[in-house]
């Protein structure tokens, strides 16, 4: 495993810890403004202990074309 992929994935991991601390999972994501949050979150990784706090509030799914 090449070091940036390891990094990758402590960061990554770090981001779902942080999501856990803050209770993200504990009802379930039923919108997708919750999935968005976890996701956000994650990819935040270490950020969210030096005081970021990313939220999605409300998001739109494209439409299927017909």
């Amino acid at each position: 495993m090449r070091f940036g992929t390891f990094l990758l994935l402590v960061w990554l991991a770090i981001g779902l810890i942080a999501a856990g601390q803050r209770r993200s999972f504990a009802n379930g994501p039923i919108d997708c403004a919750g999935f968005a949050t976890i996701a956000v979150t994650a990819l935040a990784g270490p950020l969210n202990y030096m005081g970021l706090n990313p939220k999605i509030s409300d998001c739109t799914l494209p439409e299927p074309s017909e």
